[in-house]
């Protein structure tokens, strides 16, 4: 089953890999294609977003003679996933209280 990803679960899972470490798109996108199936031309755009928004900050590395754009998330990106975090447990509280129900 093919499921769409909403974007509160993009943003927190995007913000999750980065508080591990900083790191660039390319590894971003790769993480959440093996995770959530998500394509590079969706991931793009959520990273610019969440830079817009505040809740990244980028930077430019030196890599074999060209620069890579590395992503950091910002004090306020780690509150932000913090809500998310707290909302996705009462989520799937509520979600699985269904699932158990319907197995009766």
């Amino acid at each position: 089953m093919n499921i769409q990803v909403p974007t509160v679960v993009l943003d927190g899972s995007v913000l999750a890999v980065l508080t591990k470490e900083d790191t660039y798109g390319y590894i971003i996108t790769k993480a959440m294609q093996e995770l959530l199936g998500v394509s590079e031309s969706t991931m793009y755009p959520v990273l610019r977003r969440l830079k817009r928004d505040g809740y990244l900050e980028t930077y430019d590395k030196p890599f074999e003679g060209r620069n890579r754009r590395y992503y950091h998330v910002t004090d306020l990106g780690r509150a932000h996933l913090n809500e998310i975090s707290q909302a996705w447990a009462e989520f799937r509280v509520a979600v699985n209280s269904l699932l158990e129900e319907s197995d009766d």
